[in-house]
């Protein structure tokens, strides 16, 4: 595999790139290392800060005082111990020295087992491969892995899922003779059992005797442990079948293969193994026949990728540590469009490195996708997803996207942004997820503004209420409570207003995103961008300055129309104050998002009232949170000033409006066509 893979050497043909060029490849080159050091800092000093009762606990399991590898009886007492047989017979003699060594020396080794992850699968990827990518590849390798839940958790839980994965790499890409290969993967079965599934994959790519060897070095080392350890092989093999019931029931939602999900669906008894086991045989024949033709294709490291992933499925217990095959999927190339290009990616990325209450809304409905995300995506890459042949002329160069002629007074030396407008219509899934895990971080951001409880920061925040309240009275803005105390002896203005702030907030924004995509795509875009930039600039707002809205201010009057009465006499006022932060105040993004709203209708519509009704819900939404106590009108202030801001960084960022940028060009280019009408003839 590896000769094949490395014909040559990446990016031979750059030798004679300008020096400009590969001194800005080096340095970003540096820049991604240095991101990739840092994220490995920050997860070891997390790992190495939690409580020494929570850290390790996985590892603890075998070397711990009580731990299993010191009792002379079965490694799976108590059921704690989910390794093969063969595990423990390694790990045994190495129970005192990890002893001395848990904290720092399982954590770094840990740390550099995946730094040589990282560089192994990058220099597995298929050539063709560009210089810049040659360069890049690693760090940028280095830092998903360690983004990634399995990395995270193997450095903070003990876990060893991360040894197959390198051992098996290290066989198809680094070591020259195929007995050595074979060697390689037959001991990360001997660890993990259904990495036996390769050995197919070597036989039907001409590497039989690496396929033999696998099979006979798995064979030898399990028989080793069976004759060292009869009772403890019988348990694994017989009793629970390659570690069905160990470490936890197999229907956990950490349990990410086919048997856990069918399991969680309710399904029990010879009807639930009968269906696992058809299923399973299914996805492993779809799988490897995927899997060879994309090794024969040139596509090893893909190949290596959908296997582990078939593996995922297939076996009875797949924990959260043996999941890593999945994120090797993301070097498949899915899709003929450039906007097409990133959605398996990003979604790789996002199921393997984020919560998945972070991807999907905490909704029962959507529980079964919630608590099976890892084996989707595994199934998706082993049996669905069409990874593009090297041989297809959209491999390298997929269809690009329509641009804007950039205006030739735009700005351009900003990295790594495209040097026109885009025309055509973004990837409907892409944007779905980025929306919701931006939303998803907009509310773990408001509650870390806080230290996670709104009661950590309820002096500071009733402190800067204060301020407000004072600048407000100088500036003689101070009319909360007038309005406030207005719209409760008014029932009609009351409930007005307090249906539109509830219902408005996040419908119309939706709604006008919703249109601009199927009607307007590249305005869209423009809208998007800024709305995005308006609600990060909130996010730094929320941060530095938690404030107390007048609702929450004891001793200013203010009745909560909304929410019901506050009992100021508690620390969280209550249960909904308990529940979310509702210090995040300053910028009101119930203000700011209904005036970006205003404004995209106010530049883009096509009739008159409708820009009314554009300018209408703005100054109703400002009526709203004033009136019902949820705002100071400062508060509307900064959410008019981050949006103002959003905009402006979107026209810096990606130029003027398609329209607006076609029109300077045509501008730009009329008076040089107008003299050369006035040229000779």
């Amino acid at each position: 595999m590896a000769n094949v893979e490395h014909g040559g050497r990446p990016g031979d043909g750059f030798v004679r790139a300008p020096e400009t060029v590969r001194a800005r490849l080096h340095a970003l080159r540096a820049g991604l290392w240095a991101v990739a050091a840092i994220l490995a800092v920050r997860q070891v000093a997390t790992a190495l800060g939690t409580p020494r009762a929570e850290r390790l606990t996985d590892l603890g399991t075998w070397v711990g005082p009580n731990g299993v590898a010191h009792v002379k009886g079965s490694l799976y007492d108590g059921t704690r111990f989910s390794g093969t047989p063969f595990g423990g017979l390694v790990l045994r003699p190495l129970t005192r020295s990890a002893e001395q060594a848990l904290g720092w020396g399982w954590t770094f080794g840990t740390l550099l087992l995946v730094v040589a992850l990282g560089l192994v699968a990058a220099r597995a990827l298929p050539p063709p491969v560009s210089r810049r990518t040659a360069l890049l590849a690693a760090p940028v390798g280095v830092s998903l892995l360690m983004l990634s839940l399995p990395v995270r958790n193997a450095l903070s839980l003990g876990q060893t899922g991360i040894i197959p994965v390198l051992l098996v790499l290290l066989g198809c890409f680094a070591v020259r003779g195929e007995r050595a290969c074979g060697v390689l993967v037959g001991l990360a079965a001997a660890l993990q059992p259904t990495v036996l599934l390769f050995t197919p994959l070597l036989w039907c790519t001409a590497r039989r005797r690496a396929a033999v060897s696998t099979a006979v070095t798995f064979a030898t080392l399990t028989a080793l442990a069976w004759a060292a350890m009869p009772r403890d092989s019988a348990v694994y093999w017989a009793h629970h079948p390659a570690g069905v019931g160990l470490g936890g029931g197999a229907d956990d939602p950490a349990n990410q293969s086919l048997h856990g999900a069918l399991l969680r669906f309710g399904l029990t008894g010879p009807l639930e193994i009968g269906l696992f086991l058809a299923l399973g045989a299914v996805v492993a024949v779809v799988g490897l026949r995927r899997a060879v033709r994309y090794a024969r294709d040139g596509q090893l490291l893909l190949a290596v990728a959908v296997t582990g992933c078939v593996a995922v499925a297939v076996s009875p217990a797949t924990w959260q540590h043996q999941v890593l095959w999945v994120l090797l999927a993301v070097v498949g190339r899915a899709g003929r469009k450039a906007s097409d290009r990133l959605v398996w990616p990003v979604a790789v990325v996002l199921v393997m490195t984020l919560p998945t209450r972070m991807m999907l809304p905490d909704m029962p409905v959507l529980d079964p996708l919630r608590d099976n995300t890892v084996l989707i995506a595994a199934l998706a890459a082993a049996t669905l997803v069409p990874f593009l042949s090297r041989t297809s002329a959209h491999y390298r160069a997929p269809l690009p996207a329509e641009r804007a002629a950039p205006v030739p007074s735009r700005f351009r030396r900003i990295p790594l942004l495209p040097s026109g407008r885009v025309l055509t219509r973004p990837n409907l899934l892409l944007e779905l997820l980025l929306i919701r895990v931006g939303y998803s971080a907009y509310q773990q951001v408001r509650l870390a503004a806080t230290g996670g409880t709104v009661a950590g920061g309820r002096a500071g925040a009733e402190r800067h209420g204060g301020q407000v309240a004072a600048v407000e009275r100088f500036l003689h803005l101070d009319i909360e409570r007038w309005a406030n105390h207005a719209a409760v002896r008014t029932p009609f203005l009351r409930d007005l207003f307090d249906f539109y702030y509830e219902s408005f907030h996040f419908v119309v924004p939706l709604t006008v995103l919703a249109v601009l995509y199927v009607r307007r795509p590249a305005d869209f875009r423009w809208a998007r961008s800024a709305l995005a930039f308006a609600t990060l600039l909130a996010l730094v707002g929320f941060w530095l300055y938690p404030l107390a809205p007048p609702r929450l201010m004891p001793g200013l009057g203010i009745v909560d129309t909304v929410h019901g009465v506050q009992d100021f006499s508690k620390p969280d006022y209550g249960t909904l104050t308990a529940l979310t932060n509702q210090y995040a105040a300053m910028p009101s993004l119930h203000f700011g998002w209904s005036l970006w709203c205003g404004a995209v209708v106010v530049v883009l519509a096509p009739r008159r009232w409708m820009k009314a009704l554009g300018l209408l819900h703005p100054l109703l939404t400002l009526s709203a949170i004033v009136a019902t106590g949820n705002h100071w009108v400062l508060d509307a202030v900064g959410g008019a000033a981050v949006v103002a801001a959003g905009f402006a960084l979107t026209r810096l960022a990606q130029g003027p409006r398609p329209r607006t940028a076609v029109a300077g060009v045509e501008e730009a280019v009329r008076p040089s066509v107008r003299a050369g009408d006035r040229g000779p003839g």
